[in-house]
């Protein structure tokens, strides 16, 4: 491991009663942004709450007081919490900018992803359910109550929905998922949308559960416009509108580092766009090998009024396509995405841990930052020379802020710290040699998910807080 020392700026030393009021100024939206992020959270699981209340208020409780009565009501209380927590999904996929600067795009998907599987279950229970409660009531087989509910106008559209949400869910697991291309897994899930739109027909025209002119009926249908009216806007409206206002193209390719380029993009009122450092768009490169391949990606430096850029590593067939994208080539984006920000700070000091290609949001990041001289601390860490992508920019930036930088080369050790080279750990390195003030520190994190667990683990284990811990992983 080797030291970067950064000379002191003189001018630009902050006064420290400067520096506490930026302190209690983070504390401060950081308790605003847990307490919005509390609610929102809450107002998402007590929607199940509500789908039940509504349904127990109805009034129509003593037409299941049978045993088939009680096992179809179970049925349909379990079908009502599935479909709330599918709509909670779209709403959290959404991208909603609230949400995003709240609780954050990575939890939101977080809590997308965890709804996946209790909501299949709660559909297929349902399903099951409402075949025995209907079965008992009608006494015949279960089984054979499917050829019945097949004629009633809509169930069939709602039994392609419910086999549809199975495809999405079983291809949502992780050791599925990874025989995926992004763009491939990215298509079959867009089936979720479909087969919610399959279930609404029945869910509004079989029994009375949601009559015409009931409160639940209202409810469910202020539910689906706020869900799908959501996707539409935030995910296709917005973004197109942003896209064509500010006109962005490619202006030229610089290769940086074999595997590694930078896309350098012109474009109008960029700084409009309202970006942090640390943040990431996904972007849609206009050629006929690229356009249906989107790509999320964080800026790699702070945009000015006309220029913005991003740096990529050749990771896959997606990256590699634009690694020679023709000069002219029309940009289309969605964003800005990501708390791995300097709004997320709470604490006096900073902490950066980067391998690899996670540098690029942390340039960025660092750019934004103010900092007061020996406020930040940033370990850079690569296999060898040839991944010190960006090196040069984070030691001028790192000098011009008076931070102090380790630099690290090296495999990973095999005894010790994993995350970093042997030599390293063999001398007695550890986070609290080099973080000797982490507890004071907002700590943020970027590279590969399987090195940045290993940091994680380790950052934990000195206790730091977890809202002091920043995170952007590389995956999907």
């Amino acid at each position: 491991m080797s030291l970067q020392t950064r000379p002191t700026r003189p001018a630009q030393v902050a006064a420290p009663a400067r520096r506490a009021a930026a302190v209690r100024n983070r504390r401060r939206n950081y308790r605003r942004r847990a307490f919005l992020s509390d609610l929102l959270v809450g107002l998402l699981w007590a929607s199940g709450a509500a789908a039940i209340a509504l349904f127990l208020a109805a009034g129509t409780l003593p037409q299941y007081a049978s045993v088939g009565g009680f096992v179809t009501a179970l049925g349909i209380i379990v079908g009502l919490v599935g479909t709330d927590f599918i709509l909670v999904m779209l709403v959290l996929a959404a991208r909603i900018p609230i949400l995003d600067r709240t609780i954050g795009h990575d939890r939101a998907i977080a809590v997308h992803r965890s709804l996946g599987k209790p909501a299949l279950y709660l559909l297929l229970s349902h399903a099951a359910l409402l075949l025995i409660g209907y079965g008992i009531s009608a006494g015949i087989n279960p089984i054979a109550e499917i050829g019945s509910m097949l004629a009633i106008p809509d169930m069939p559209l709602a039994f392609i929905g419910l086999g549809l949400l199975v495809v999405v869910v079983i291809t949502s697991l992780v050791a599925v998922r990874r025989r995926f291309s992004y763009e491939g897994w990215h298509l079959v899930h867009l089936l979720s949308y479909v087969a919610v739109l399959f279930a609404v027909p029945h869910q509004l025209s079989v029994g009375a559960i949601l009559a015409q002119g009931s409160l639940e009926r209202a409810y469910w249908i202020s539910l689906y416009v706020l869900a799908f009216g959501s996707i539409l806007t935030y995910r296709f409206l917005e973004p197109t509108v942003s896209s064509l206002r500010h006109g962005l193209r490619v202006e030229r390719v610089e290769h940086v580092s074999p595997g590694v380029v930078s896309i350098h993009m012109r474009g109008r009122n960029l700084q409009e766009l309202g970006s942090s450092g640390g943040q990431f768009f996904i972007w849609r490169f206009w050629t006929g090998r690229t356009w249906w391949h989107s790509h999320p990606i964080s800026l790699s430096s702070m945009p000015t009024n006309a220029a913005a850029r991003i740096t990529v590593r050749d990771l896959g067939s997606g990256t590699n396509r634009i690694s020679d994208l023709p000069a002219g080539t029309r940009i289309s984006l969605e964003g800005p995405y990501g708390l791995f920000t300097e709004a997320a700070r709470t604490a006096p000091r900073l902490a950066i841990i980067v391998a690899g290609i996670g540098i690029t949001p942390v340039r960025a990041l660092l750019e934004q930052s103010d900092l007061a001289p020996g406020e930040a601390t940033i370990v850079l860490r690569a296999s060898d020379e040839k991944e010190t992508y960006l090196w040069n920019e984070i030691l001028q930036l790192a000098q011009q802020k008076g931070a102090t930088v380790y630099t690290m080369l090296g495999r990973r050790a095999r005894r010790g710290p994993g995350w970093m080279p042997q030599t390293d750990a063999t001398r007695g390195v550890t986070m609290r040699s080099i973080f000797p003030r982490l507890a004071e520190s907002d700590l943020y994190i970027c590279g590969p998910s399987a090195w940045l667990d290993l940091v994680e683990s380790d950052a934990k284990a000195m206790g730091i807080p977890a809202h002091q811990l920043h995170t952007e992983r590389f995956d999907w």
